[in-house]
């Protein structure tokens, strides 16, 4: 491929990738009291999406190109940072209240998380794009298709952490924004070997199992009226069914 096509093309692809954070704008129009009524839900949606995402997607990914012990080790070294992460968020917070200005520990996790999936997204559309044009439209096809569930449930995370609908579409466009990082990362220094992105997605994978063990499930846990919970649970399967389901369009 051209040289500036291997430039211009992940750049533009990773930028389409990163607009995708400004889908919390349909939620501006909405009142504070129907945001906060629904809001669970879309936590739920949420669990079931980053549960859906290492199971279903990231896990099977490793294990084509040989699952082992170092990426169990990776995955393990993934919870163990984020759960050192929150600790340290929390000690600095811990007699603060949760508000706009101070808001949930779990939300800086969860930009932690999806920050560094944005850079590896980037890194993997930008390689793909050095294998040529078609490969790296299916993969840009791909993350854009995972990348919109996903969106609508870190959106709802920060929300319901004390972020402001405004904050938290601006946070949220900050780490979509490492996808073009990622990508620039592989146009700098040139395609990556498929060993190094695996220990990236593996620690990616702790992370996500961390947010969604340790502090979604928890909050969905505080609610004890059965029609609510029930309405959680589904969501829960619809998150990770869409994630099912994305895995047929790659």
């Amino acid at each position: 491929m051209n040289m500036r096509l291997e430039i211009y093309y992940p750049l533009v692809a990773t930028l389409l990738v990163s607009s995708i954070s400004f889908i919390g704008i349909l939620f501006l129009g909405c009142s504070a009291k129907i945001l906060k009524k629904y809001l669970m839900i879309f936590v739920a949606f949420s669990t079931g999406a980053l549960f859906g995402d290492v199971f279903i997607h990231i896990l099977p990914t490793l294990a084509e190109n040989n699952f082992n012990a170092n990426i169990g080790i990776a995955i393990f070294i993934g919870i163990m940072i984020f759960f050192v992460l929150e600790k340290l968020i929390f000690w600095r917070h811990c007699h603060i209240p949760t508000t706009s200005d101070h808001p949930h520990p779990l939300v800086w996790t969860n930009l932690v998380g999806d920050g560094l999936h944005n850079f590896i997204d980037g890194i993997m559309i930008a390689s793909s794009f050095l294998i040529s044009p078609s490969v790296g439209i299916a993969t840009t096809i791909a993350v854009v298709m995972h990348e919109i569930p996903q969106e609508i449930g870190d959106f709802s995370i920060l929300i319901h952490g004390g972020f402001t609908i405004s904050k938290a579409i601006w946070f949220n466009l900050f780490s979509s924004v490492l996808a073009i990082l990622g990508a620039i990362f592989v146009i700098v220094i040139g395609d990556l070997t498929v060993l190094n992105i695996n220990y990236l997605l593996a620690v990616t994978a702790g992370g996500f199992i961390y947010l969604a063990g340790s502090d979604l499930i928890p909050e969905l846990k505080k609610e004890f009226r059965p029609l609510v919970s029930l309405f959680q649970l589904l969501a829960i399967i619809f998150g990770a069914l869409i994630m099912l389901v994305l895995t047929y369009l790659e």
